[in-house]
């Protein structure tokens, strides 16, 4: 049998057992490692395994990180050994488990699912350019908004609860934006839906261009929209939102050429600052003060009875 080339490297086949290792070898070698995150806090997150290590963790260290009751700092980590690619516990608290067994170490397997703290699950697999490209598109098609690319309710509720439990658990501070556009209707009733929608759009881009990566932006509902800060004081949640309406009132919004005025109202609750037993109680707390902002005159963010 002749020579094969692949590609510009000469590779000698002397007959077909090593031609099947060769294909195999190669269509290995497109395949990139990836981690996915099924449940918790990062939900959709999809982390290639490009480091010889990988450290899991709610540290802010940590290459992937999770916060979740019950993830250790340094909770396990992701070895790539020659072929295989390994997961070992780094001595975490309650350890980790991989389809169910706790581990200490175990090589990887294409759609393992290794579980870590109290909701947590991360698939493993091996995906090519395609598979990725594909993955990503239906994880931002269950996760966002279709109009505006913010995350959707369903997201957002479930973030909610889980950021909650872990500010609670960790005495970490914790706060929420709601906010709606003033008049929305007027805006649709005049100029048509098309440039209700083209408001929607550009204000979730203003404001997304805004926030930082762990924030969580989402579409409350029809013209409301939520802001989820971890790590954030109620003080400085409140100065946030009083730039978020800012900008908002400053943008030049417009649609087939005609200007389009746009405000928007403000609520903020926080904890520890907020009183509640629940994540729902911190969203009552959010659009109470949202309603007081609106009664007070619109255009305006209110803090806990305080506007501002």
């Amino acid at each position: 049998m002749h020579a094969v080339d692949f590609d510009s490297e000469a590779t000698s086949i002397t007959n077909f057992s090593e031609l099947q290792r060769e294909i195999a070898a190669r269509k290995r070698q497109a395949l990139q490692a990836y981690l996915v995150v099924l449940t918790g806090s990062n939900v959709g997150a999809m982390h290639k395994l490009e480091a010889a290590e990988t450290v899991l963790g709610r540290s802010n260290t940590a290459d992937l990180r999770l916060t979740d009751d019950g993830i250790s700092r340094r909770h396990a980590r992701i070895l790539k050994a020659g072929s295989d690619v390994v997961i070992e516990d780094l001595n975490s608290a309650n350890g980790t488990m991989v389809n169910g067994e706790l581990i200490t170490q175990r090589v990887l397997k294409n759609g393992d699912k290794i579980s870590i703290g109290a909701s947590t699950v991360v698939r493993f697999s091996f995906n090519d350019t395609l598979d990725e490209s594909f993955q990503q598109k239906m994880i931002e098609a269950a996760l966002r908004d279709g109009l505006t690319r913010a995350y959707n309710k369903r997201y957002f509720l479930e973030r909610l609860e889980t950021e909650y439990a872990f500010a609670k658990r960790h005495h970490a501070e914790l706060s929420l934006l709601l906010f709606d556009i003033d008049f929305f209707k007027k805006i649709n009733d005049s100029r048509g839906h098309l440039a209700g929608d083209a408001v929607l759009m550009e204000l979730s881009a203003v404001v997304q261009s805004m926030l930082r990566t762990e924030d969580v932006f989402a579409r409350y509902g029809g013209e409301e929209f939520a802001v989820l800060a971890r790590g954030t004081s109620l003080a400085k949640a409140a100065l946030l939102a009083e730039r978020v309406r800012a900008r908002v009132e400053e943008t030049n919004f417009s649609f087939e050429g005609i200007s389009i005025p746009v405000t928007i109202s403000v609520g903020v609750a926080g904890l520890p600052e907020t009183r509640c037993d629940d994540a729902q109680q911190l969203v009552a707390g959010a659009d109470t003060a949202l309603y007081d902002s609106k009664r007070g005159g619109r255009n305006r963010v209110t803090l806990k009875d305080i506007p501002i």
